[in-house]
């Protein structure tokens, strides 16, 4: 038996730094390529991944400034919705109004605009998928059909930028019957030979496709948005067959013959420019 006890030396106490926390949005990771962004270099990029061209969603009113010149003018925007049906899901569709109406502090979700695009005039209207997903319900058809006939009326051209998951199921047929109804009064601006160019981009889907967003005299997309009617996978699941490679997405839908142009972001108010003046000719 050892006649001593060895000790353990005390270890040394290490003053740990604090760790810097990385503030919240600083970094963005790409959907398209998986690279990290530095969010302030895709802010300057209008919210295009610098490495591989890859479109983020913008909100509506980076879409009105990134299109319209200085000094346009919103209209009809006092319209509110309603609730006819008194329609309830998991949540009273009367409360969800009131939430999405607090929060972004929009009666609905679309924006009409008088204003210029490289100083020709139009009128815009550009949905807001942040408001129930750019869902068409009354309030967007009226104000669209509004807009059209505010076109017709001030002689202008028509520019609808579509951003959508398509009707607005709380509101039933009263939803569906807004393609209908946008649909005539597109009617009457072809008739009167006044030019109306559809912008579409991510996502812009069902009854929206369906109807106004397909009626362009010039059906323009920006590049990669999801454009159709059904979803890609309701699609396989009916059909019982494996998709194309890059279906229902603008390029594709370019080589099928359904639109006229795929646009980037960044050329989008020149390329409009340039056909209003086209079609103005």
């Amino acid at each position: 038996m050892p006649w001593f006890k060895k000790t353990k030396k005390p270890k040394p106490v290490r003053s740990e730094r604090p760790r810097s926390k990385v503030p919240e949005g600083l970094w963005v990771k790409c959907e398209g390529c998986k690279e990290v962004i530095y969010s302030k270099e895709l802010e300057r990029s209008a919210k295009i991944c610098p490495k591989c061209g890859y479109h983020f969603r913008i909100d509506a009113m980076e879409r009105i400034s990134s299109l319209l010149d200085e000094g346009y003018e919103e209209l009809y925007d006092d319209i509110r919705p309603a609730d006819p049906l008194a329609f309830k899901d998991t949540k009273a569709y009367r409360d969800r109004l009131k939430a999405y109406q607090r929060k972004l502090d929009l009666y609905d979700g679309l924006f009409v605009l008088k204003g210029s695009v490289e100083k020709s005039p139009v009128i815009l209207a550009v949905m807001n998928y942040q408001f129930m997903g750019g869902s068409m319900g009354s309030v967007v058809g009226e104000k669209i059909t509004l807009a059209a006939e505010a076109a017709l009326e001030q002689q202008r051209p028509l520019i609808i930028v579509s951003a959508s998951g398509g009707a607005r199921m709380q509101e039933g047929i009263l939803s569906l019957m807004q393609m209908g109804k946008i649909s005539a009064a597109l009617a009457k601006l072809r008739r009167a030979h006044l030019p109306y160019i559809s912008i579409l981009t991510d996502p812009t889907t069902g009854g929206v496709t369906a109807s106004f967003a397909m009626l362009g005299d010039l059906n323009i997309a920006e590049p990669g948005a999801l454009i159709g009617f059904a979803g890609p996978r309701v699609i396989e699941q009916t059909i019982r067959q494996s998709l194309p490679e890059g279906f229902q997405r603008s390029e594709f839908l370019l080589a099928k013959g359904f639109l006229d142009m795929v646009v980037p972001r960044t050329e989008m108010k020149s390329t409009v420019a340039r056909c209003l003046r086209h079609l103005a000719a």
